[in-house]
């Protein structure tokens, strides 16, 4: 035996070639169970294939081998985001948004059948921005087809807004809303603007605009001298918010469609 075959022993093989050993499978189905979440080392469930094993005990869940290894597929997962968390900032920033996918706070309502993996959070991308001091819907996605609909064809999409504003809107106020703004001499597209309720000094608006520009809606109420309150994203195309709680999220649907 050379040095260097030796030191390799010493280092453990990789993690691919035991599942393989184990399951009497190819290297790349075994690569495709790790990376699937089937596979423990000492109990851990670990999704790199790459990941080194010397004479740890090596378990690969039996559901695995009753189904066809498959290559992993880009999510998208939509979350209730709360007001105050940041949508951009990276996990273990300050109060980011992202931070909020854990098991523990999936809606019981998920019926997606998808298993949470750690690769499920990686490479994300924030496809609907949403302001720091708003809340309601929020779509995280790996997927470029989602992401083109979201963000290249964003003037398709429409958003309903529900916003919370401190003062009376008149019916003239109301019609200067409903013209399309410009708003640091870029023309944006006109939104539909209605009263949803007047309690007080206290008016609810709703807002059905074709894309999303994170502060349209606070230049729009500013102009007017109306003092924000609240702004919540209800709808996304056809995705209602729905009955998703606040904090919590889900895996989109296949069958869902923007």
């Amino acid at each position: 035996m050379t040095l260097s075959s030796h030191l390799s022993d010493a280092a453990g093989v990789r993690l691919a070639r035991r599942v393989a050993e184990l399951a009497g499978c190819s290297r790349r189905e075994a690569e495709l169970y790790i990376e699937g979440g089937w596979v423990r080392v000492n109990g851990e469930v670990v999704e790199v294939p790459q990941f080194r094993v010397l004479d740890q005990t090596v378990e690969l869940d039996p559901a695995a081998l009753r189904q066809p290894a498959a290559a992993p597929v880009p999510i998208t997962i939509v979350l209730h985001k709360p007001a105050g968390t940041v949508d951009n900032a990276p996990a273990g920033g300050k109060h980011a948004a992202i931070d909020l996918l854990r098991a523990e706070r999936r809606h019981s309502s998920d019926r997606s059948g998808i298993r949470l993996l750690q690769r499920h959070l990686r490479g994300l991308e924030v496809a609907t921005p949403l302001e720091t001091g708003a809340s309601g819907l929020l779509v995280f996605t790996q997927d470029w087809h989602v992401k083109r609909k979201l963000v290249e064809d964003a003037a398709l999409v429409e958003h309903e807004v529900m916003v919370d504003v401190r003062g009376t809107v008149s019916p003239e106020a109301l019609q200067q809303l409903n013209r399309a703004p410009v708003i640091e001499g870029r023309a944006m597209l006109p939104a539909r603007v209605s009263v949803s309720r007047q309690t007080g000094d206290l008016t609810g608006l709703r807002f059905a605009l074709k894309g999303y520009w994170p502060g349209q809606i606070a230049h729009m109420c500013s102009a007017l001298g109306l003092e924000i309150l609240a702004i919540k994203r209800i709808r996304i195309g056809r995705l209602p918010l729905a009955g998703l709680p606040e904090g919590q999220w889900r895996y989109l649907m296949p069958y869902e469609r923007f």
